[in-house]
């Protein structure tokens, strides 16, 4: 039987295939036609198309905060990654998917009908703050309890557990796109410039900074409120640092909810062993030290932050034992 892990995200999805390595990451979209409801194009070739398509096109992202929300376009999505990537072979395919902290069941079943509908046979479940820290190789078991912090597109995840369970964890719909969007109202406001969502991605991803005075530039294209004319201009890491300190503040917030939830004795394991980290946006200049001065402990970033969940998801899955104690019932 073929073994995968998959991280079906909001914006990306990545999957690991034993024996490979990571073997895919593509983006979480796909180009519908409004009259006929005929799928166009899908992953990397969708996305390159949003703020471009014609209005008889829609862009559709088929995974919300971290939930399916459109079933049938998710089976299409993710039977054309499962051709590109793992071809089905004698006895099936089994698929662990890397879903938020606390998901509900009904969340989970909509998982596992799309994991059908697409030609997955078995199925299993596995929270991301656990994989977040197996992807970083850290030792886990029933006496060392771990805090981390998975934070994506749509959702992040906040959690303290061993290998007998959650400890204390919530998960909250506050994500990397939830930035992007302030951005793009951000700089509307401050330079009369209208962005598209992509423009306001870039920019995140290439001067985003939670360093004061960080002056990180780059040049910007978009259209002129007032005059409907395309313009450029130039912004600095200081510009834009308003609209992504206030999401990461609300991040972390929440992860400080979760700390005081702790019996004294894991929380004092904390002070010890620091919060892990994993997650595009901790790709921010500054992530690291700014995390590691809210919560007063030490902050660790996983050598690839925006694989760490799927390299764990690959190495669960690639354990029995792991699989048996991590799994959701």
């Amino acid at each position: 039987m073929l073994k995968l892990a998959i991280d079906f995200g909001t914006a990306v999805t990545k999957i690991f295939r034993i024996g490979s390595g990571i073997v895919l990451a593509e983006p979480t979209a796909l180009t519908v036609s409004k009259e006929t409801g005929e799928i166009r194009a899908f992953g990397a070739e969708a996305k390159r198309l949003l703020g471009k398509t014609a209005e008889a096109t829609d862009v559709v992202f088929p995974v919300y905060e971290g939930e399916i929300v459109e079933e049938r376009f998710a089976a299409a999505l993710l039977e054309y990654f499962l051709a590109k990537c793992a071809r089905r072979t004698f006895g099936g395919i089994e698929a662990l998917f890397c879903v938020p902290c606390g998901i509900r069941v009904e969340a989970r079943e909509k998982y596992y009908r799309v994991a059908k509908s697409a030609g997955i046979s078995r199925v299993s479940f596995a929270e991301t703050p656990y994989l977040v820290a197996l992807g970083q190789d850290v030792p886990l078991s029933e006496s060392n309890p771990v805090f981390a912090l998975d934070i994506g597109a749509g959702k992040t995840s906040a959690a303290a557990f061993s290998l007998d369970g959650i400890i204390a964890g919530l998960t909250m719909n506050v994500g990397g796109t939830n930035m992007d969007i302030h951005l793009i109202d951000h700089i509307a406001e401050l330079y009369n410039l209208k962005i598209g969502a992509l423009t306001a991605e870039k920019l995140k991803n290439t001067i985003g900074s939670l360093i004061p005075g960080d002056l990180q530039q780059m040049v910007i294209n978009g259209r002129d409120i007032t005059t409907g004319r395309p313009r450029s201009v130039s912004v600095t890491s200081e510009d834009v640092l308003f609209p992504i300190r206030t999401y990461v503040d609300k991040i972390l917030e929440y992860a400080e909810l979760a700390m005081r939830k702790l019996p004294a004795e894991v929380s004092a394991a904390m002070c010890k062993n620091g919060v892990f980290l994993a997650g595009g946006v901790c790709n921010l200049a500054g992530f690291a030290d700014y995390t590691a001065d809210r919560l007063q402990m030490e902050a660790h970033l996983a050598p690839d932050v925006s694989t760490a969940v799927i390299l764990g998801g690959g190495r669960v899955v690639g354990s029995n034992a792991l699989m048996k104690k991590i799994c959701l019932e």
